[in-house]
């Protein structure tokens, strides 16, 4: 399997976020390339404080955890690692949910400018099907 780090901002992992899991239409980000809840991942969501650790950590500049995702060819992509935190950060930005009171759209651009661009260390997979579930 080819593993490649992925030069990514919280600004283009956000791009096109929609939720329309509902409906079974998924989740989507990265411009619509990346599905965010591939079959095979489980559907828990961070709740409260784990979500708000995510943001936190985002704006204070703290490195988050290594994600990773599978390459399924023409620029698309699914997580192989990273949901919760991915969603987290897209309902943060969607306003979904405030962090210490403050909801995204409720930052000034000052404030926002930390978090939209923000680098994420994303590591994109390139293999068979066997390789990612491994």
């Amino acid at each position: 399997m080819k593993v490649e780090l992925k030069d990514l901002t919280v600004r283009e992992l956000v791009d096109g976020y929609e939720d329309d899991s509902e409906s079974e239409g998924g989740v989507r980000g990265y411009g619509g390339r990346l599905d965010i809840r591939p079959p095979f991942q489980r559907e828990f969501i961070y709740k409260g404080k784990q979500r708000e650790a995510v943001i936190k950590s985002i704006l204070r500049g703290f490195p988050l955890n290594v994600m990773y995702w599978a390459d399924r060819g023409n620029d698309k992509y699914e997580i192989i690692d990273g949901q919760q935190r991915t969603i987290s950060i897209a309902q943060f930005v969607n306003s979904e949910f405030s962090v210490d009171g403050r909801y995204y759209h409720n930052l000034t651009l000052e404030e926002k400018e930390p978090v939209d661009n923000y680098k994420l260390m994303v590591y994109v997979c390139t293999g068979t099907h066997r390789d990612k579930l491994d």
